[in-house]
């Protein structure tokens, strides 16, 4: 027994004069009756060589890298602008990807809360740090990691994200500190906020694709070398007044906020 459950890192439960802090947990913590179960399970499959253990294990990292596979599929999916149900376009944003056409989103909360859950017919709405949404409608309140309600889904009507200027300002500074466009004509480093800095989007085929250059320059370099070929002037003509390609993108082009994902590669961290 404590062979296996050394093999599958499970510590023995501290003393009554230890504390348990953020540094003592795992990097999955199990729940307490989740934790009873294993236990249980372990008993029963126990042998002298824990042979058999050892093939379930495999088996659940086999299921853990295909359930992987499938989710860096569905981030390609997304970074090329696309739905990953229905593979129509999306509506992307700094911290929201939404498809209008069958209602897939993903969306970032504030970390720290608050948020709040309005109840129906009523004045009064819980307060947590976080809400989770299950498939059932139902949101289960989360305060100090402890879920204090859970509401059903006939009980309230909307939930609502309560964002600080202050986390706002430092979730943006956050998300561009870790990504770098490149420039399109010498592949040097582009910062958004310099003058010069140009992001068009243009076709060279039949699809619409999106660039950013460091300064004029290399913009006027790029539209020397590589005329539209869709028609003469893609690059001054407005995307939303023009149907002559397959738009990828949103009509909205300015700063780094709807700037494409695959054009934001992130920052090599130093050693």
């Amino acid at each position: 027994m404590a062979k296996i459950k050394e093999m599958l890192g499970i510590k023995p439960p501290p003393e009554e004069h230890e504390e348990i802090g953020e540094a003592g947990l795992d990097k999955s913590v199990l729940q307490e009756d989740q934790q009873e179960y294993l236990e249980q399970d372990i008993s029963i499959l126990e042998d002298e060589d824990g042979t058999r253990e050892q093939k379930l294990q495999k088996v659940a990292e086999k299921e853990v890298q295909s359930a992987a596979e499938d989710s860096l599929k569905k981030l390609h999916v997304i970074k090329l602008g696309r739905c990953p149900i229905c593979n129509e376009h999306l509506r992307q944003h700094l911290f929201a990807s939404i498809c209008e056409a069958c209602g897939w989103h993903e969306f970032d909360a504030p970390r720290n809360g608050p948020v709040r859950v309005h109840l129906r017919h009523q004045q009064d709405v819980i307060e947590g740090d976080r809400v989770y949404v299950v498939k059932t409608g139902a949101a289960l309140i989360i305060k100090n990691d402890l879920v204090v309600s859970k509401v059903p889904r006939d009980a309230y009507d909307w939930i609502e994200y309560l964002w600080s200027e202050n986390e706002i300002d430092q979730r943006h500074k956050q998300v561009v500190d870790r990504m770098q466009i490149t420039c399109g004509w010498c592949n040097g480093t582009a910062d958004s906020e310099m003058d010069g800095f140009h992001m068009v989007q243009v076709a060279f085929g039949a699809s619409q694709e999106r660039y950013c250059f460091c300064c004029d320059e290399c913009y006027e370099e790029f539209r020397k070398m590589f005329p539209a070929r869709v028609h003469r002037n893609c690059y001054e003509r407005n995307c939303s007044e023009c149907s002559l390609c397959l738009k990828r993108y949103g009509d909205e082009a300015e700063g780094v906020r709807m700037m494409a994902k695959d054009y934001l590669a992130p920052r090599k961290r130093k050693s």
